[in-house]
This record gives C-alpha cells, structure tokens and sequence, in this order.
C-alpha cells in the first residue's frame, strides 16, 4: 500500500487524505498536541515539508519531489504501523509559540505549568516577574519549562535538574537554540541532591506521575517515550513525595513551589492533610498542578 502510494499520489491534499484514512484505520491514540486524525496528519506534513504549520491551505495543490513524497510515506507509515508519536518524526514540539527539538531520548514536551506561565497565573504570589531572580526546573527532560522560566522571569538565573544525561544532551540543544547558555545551568542529578546549599525564589517541577497500573495500560504511542520520565511508583507519587519533602531548604522566604501531579490529586491530598495546596486552574481543570509556598509548608511541619 505504502510503495503504492508514493507512486501514484503527488499533491499535498492526496497525502492528506491517505494519512488521515491511515491513522484513522489504526485507531491511533492522540495525546502528544493533537487529538483527530486530520489535526494530525495536516501537522505532520506541514512540519515535514517546512511549511508554516498554520497554513494548509495555499499548498494543498503544491507537487511533491521524489524525495519528498518518499519521506512523508514513510513518515505516514511509521506514525500508522509503529505509532511513533509525530514528534519524533519530525523532531520537534511545540508548546505555545514555543518550538523545541525532541528525540526519543526525552518526553515529548507537555505541561500544564507551561500553561499556567502564559496566562500569568502564578500572581498574585509571585506579584511580577522582576522578583524571581533564581529559579529551578526540577525533572526538566527536554529543557522546555526551564526555557520558558528564563524568558518569562527576565532577571531570573535558572537551574536546570535531571536524572538523565540523554534528557540533558536533548535539552543543550535547545537552550543553545534560545541563546540561554548564559542564564540557565543543566544539572545532572537526582532532584536536589546535586542543589546543596542552594535556594531559589520559584521551584517548579513536571515529575513523572503516572501510577503503576495506568504504567501497565499505556497506549502504544506513550511507549515510545523513555519509561524512567513517565512512572513514579505503585501511586505515581514517589517523586513528587520526595519534592514536597524537601522543598522548604531550597526554597528562599517567600518562596514558591509548583508541582504538575496529573490524575493523582485525591490521593495527594489524603497523604497529605495538612497541606493547604492551592490548585490552580488549567483549560482543562483545577486538579492537575499544586502550588505551595513556603511558609505554608513550614506551618505543616515540612
């Protein structure tokens, strides 16, 4: 069907059409920026032929070179019988105006802190952004939070943490591409244990969380993805409990830590009845990040 294809389609709109009648014959799972067939197949031949990915349109008609038509093939092919997620097809994410280079040595960037960011949520308890002078992305796979951290908190240096040196390669990509090598630091270790006797004004933080039974009912587009940034334990909490728990020495007066804990805040809050979290609000809900400030974690005992 494939070799068919790149022999007897040749315009934008017949590739189109082939790669929605493909991923929707798959029934693949979209949750890494799309959520249809169509959505997905109009971003992946946009981004692979270099066009702008917000204008379909103009090109429908546009006539593929040879090479061309055999790389978007193959692309279709491996999004439809390998579910690679259409990132690492392409090599690249978005988040808001935000583009990023991935591989499959990180997550594919997504995060709802990111969201929070561009909509100013995180006043009044950080009243304006001058005030964050260091700030620490914990977990920071790809780089992409703290790249965000640096240009939204202009005065800001920032930290960088994680556990994985591929993570870290991916993410000196891309703070090279954004020219922050100057304002942030990649930090290889594991949570704050390369961070002694440091403090920062925001600490924020997209740990995995996924518990162990949704780890065992992962679609196949998510296995791709590297497992130690998805799973955190029977619950899905270890390391989040690790980041509530040691927060408050890393945190400067007035401090403020935000946490991204997916589908687990019903658990979170029963482990925790102590804590005044304040759940902020996201486009699709209150439930999914935490903030904490440290004074309300030291009147808890952390």
């Amino acid at each position: 069907m494939y070799e068919i294809a790149q022999q007897q389609l040749f315009t934008v709109r017949d590739f189109l059409r082939f790669a929605v009648s493909r991923f929707s014959e798959a029934e693949l799972f979209y949750g890494h920026g799309t959520d249809n067939a169509y959505d997905e197949a109009a971003y992946l031949l946009l981004s692979l032929l270099k066009l702008p990915i917000d204008r379909l349109d103009p090109f429908l008609d546009a006539r593929l070179l040879d090479e061309e038509r055999a790389a978007v093939v193959e692309a279709i092919r491996r999004r439809a019988e390998d579910r690679i997620p259409v990132a690492y097809l392409t090599n690249e994410a978005w988040l808001g105006d935000y583009k990023f280079f991935v591989d499959e040595r990180t997550i594919v960037p997504r995060s709802f802190i990111a969201e929070l960011l561009f909509n100013d949520a995180f006043e009044p308890w950080i009243e304006h952004p001058e005030l964050v002078n260091r700030a620490l992305d914990l977990c920071t796979g790809s780089g992409c939070l703290a790249i965000v951290l640096a240009d939204y908190f202009p005065a800001a240096e920032v930290d960088a943490v994680d556990l994985s040196p591929d993570a870290l390669d991916v993410a000196e990509i891309n703070v090279a591409q954004y020219n922050m090598g100057e304002r942030i630091d990649l930090i290889d270790g594991d949570l704050f244990e390369s961070l002694a006797g440091e403090t920062y004004d925001l600490i924020v933080s997209n740990p995995p969380y996924v518990d162990a039974p949704s780890m065992d009912e992962l679609p196949a587009e998510y296995r791709h993805e590297p497992e130690m940034a998805l799973g955190s334990g029977e619950d899905g909490l270890d390391i989040t409990r690790r980041i509530i728990e040691q927060a408050t020495t890393f945190l400067n007066p007035q401090g403020v830590l935000v946490v991204e804990i997916g589908h687990n805040r019903d658990e979170l809050e029963a482990q925790y009845p102590g804590l005044p979290f304040v759940w902020m609000d996201t486009e699709s809900g209150d439930g999914f990040v935490f903030l904490l400030t440290r004074e309300m974690l030291e009147e808890a005992g952390y």
